[in-house]
């Protein structure tokens, strides 16, 4: 489930997004979410969470949608005082969606 705020051309940095996402400009996924994490978020997100942005994008696009499993923080790094969260937090709270494969077009 993706919310009408993460649909295409609504958020601030999306096309930058979905350019990166369609991999337009020849990156690794590494690379682009390293990007889109450093260039579309103040602050810039760290660049240890590129491997949990990538776990959570696997999870989602492996179980079809269904994210709840729990993914492991790097050090140092906690949501809401937990060393863990699930998938769709990371997803959502990272603009994910343009990695995710979904029925829908957004």
């Amino acid at each position: 489930m993706i919310y009408s705020s993460q649909r295409k051309g609504t958020t601030m940095g999306n096309i930058t997004s979905q350019d990166l996402s369609d991999n337009d400009y020849g990156l690794s996924l590494e690379n682009s979410l390293a990007i889109h994490l450093q260039s579309n978020h103040y602050p810039p997100v760290p660049l240890a969470m590129v491997a949990v942005c990538i776990s959570a994008i696997a999870s989602y696009n492996e179980s079809g949608g269904d994210c709840d499993g729990l993914i492991k923080l790097p050090k140092g790094v906690s949501w809401r005082g937990q060393d863990s969260t699930t998938a769709w937090t990371i997803i959502e709270n990272f603009h994910l969606a343009e990695w995710c494969v979904s029925d829908y077009d957004y």
